[in-house]
């Protein structure tokens, strides 16, 4: 079994908001989160990307990596990811390159193709129904990828990105995301917390189809996972149940900031929810550091990822610093 002090761990944040709370507390519970997380040496520090939704404040995912890279010193700070659909491939090498300019050598890209929300926000954010296709996809990441490139005989360039490309991560919870990204050469971040079922297949797909690139001579896997470290048991699976009813009611169409822990034991599920959430237990590790640490050391175990880049959804900003403080106690 793969010791977890072997790997690199890092951070996916979604900037939550608490019930009560709100999007400016959210931001400054990132800030202090990102510094936290440097002093206790984690890698990387990922901003995801979603949008209307009331429980989550990352949706101006390049303004957040500008702020927090500025809030630290060393750790890495890049996107997990960037829905390329909802974005012309022009404006995210403009930005990314301008904070590869800004902090040299921390900037991550991390691009996915998911909407990262709903039909009716994504056709808001895209304006047409046909850019909601995906089949676009690999063009639009190519498209990206070259503006990085000086070369005077394009007739549209981005001058401040040119030779200031960042690392490129390309993200997914599918084999089709798994297949382009080895097709390219491309490290591969896999959703792990959204699709537990597919990693092992999806994994296969991403390194039979690797072909070395000109940044890249061998697969590269990070595997995101949520994951709430407590105390104890019992106090873990507590800290839980918010993220459990916030993932139901969004599952119903009736997205919710994260409710208190209160709250969530009190809540009348039915049958059918109880079930929905034991599925989704299993691909979340919540525990103990002892539990914590045997099923991080299985999962890598059986995927071989070679990074982690830990979620972890708690009401309380005490008890997600704690939990990042005691899995960080793990790996020394």
């Amino acid at each position: 079994m793969t010791d977890l002090s072997t790997v690199p761990l890092s951070v996916l944040d979604l900037a939550p908001i608490s019930q009560g709370m709100d999007a400016a507390t959210a931001f400054h519970n990132t800030l202090d989160l990102a510094r936290h997380a440097e002093a206790l040496g984690y890698h990387r520090y990922w901003l995801a990307e979603h949008h209307n939704m009331p429980g989550i404040a990352s949706a101006a995912t390049v303004v957040l990596i500008g702020q927090v890279a500025a809030a630290t010193e060393r750790i890495r700070v890049g996107s997990g990811g960037v829905m390329l659909p909802n974005h012309a491939p022009l404006v995210v090498a403009e930005q990314f390159g301008t904070l590869e300019a800004l902090y040299p050598g921390r900037i991550d890209l991390g691009i996915g193709r998911a909407p990262g929300t709903d039909q009716r926000t994504a056709l808001a954010l895209r304006g047409s129904a046909a850019a909601l296709a995906a089949r676009e996809f690999p063009q639009q990441l190519t498209e990206l990828i070259d503006y990085f490139e000086p070369d005077e005989t394009r007739a549209v360039r981005a001058p401040v990105a040119e030779g200031r490309r960042p690392p490129v991560w390309l993200l997914g919870s599918s084999g089709f995301s798994a297949q382009l990204a080895g097709m390219l050469g491309l490290p591969f971040s896999f959703a792990h917390h959204f699709s537990a079922r597919s990693t092992e297949s999806a994994l296969r797909t991403y390194r039979q189809a690797f072909r070395p690139s000109a940044t890249l001579a061998e697969p590269r896997v990070l595997l995101g996972v949520a994951v709430i470290c407590a105390e104890t048991d019992e106090r873990a699976r507590w800290l839980a149940g918010p993220s459990e009813l916030a993932f139901l009611s969004l599952r119903h169409g009736r997205p919710i900031p994260l409710p208190s822990p209160e709250d969530a034991a009190a809540y009348p599920y039915t049958e059918l929810d109880r079930e929905f959430l034991a599925e989704r237990a299993s691909s979340s590790v919540v525990g103990s550091p002892k539990i914590v640490r045997t099923e991080l050391e299985r999962l890598l175990a059986d995927t071989g990822a070679d990074e982690l880049v830990v979620t972890t959804m708690v009401h309380d900003h005490a008890d997600r610093r704690r939990s990042y403080e005691l899995l960080a106690g793990l790996t020394r």
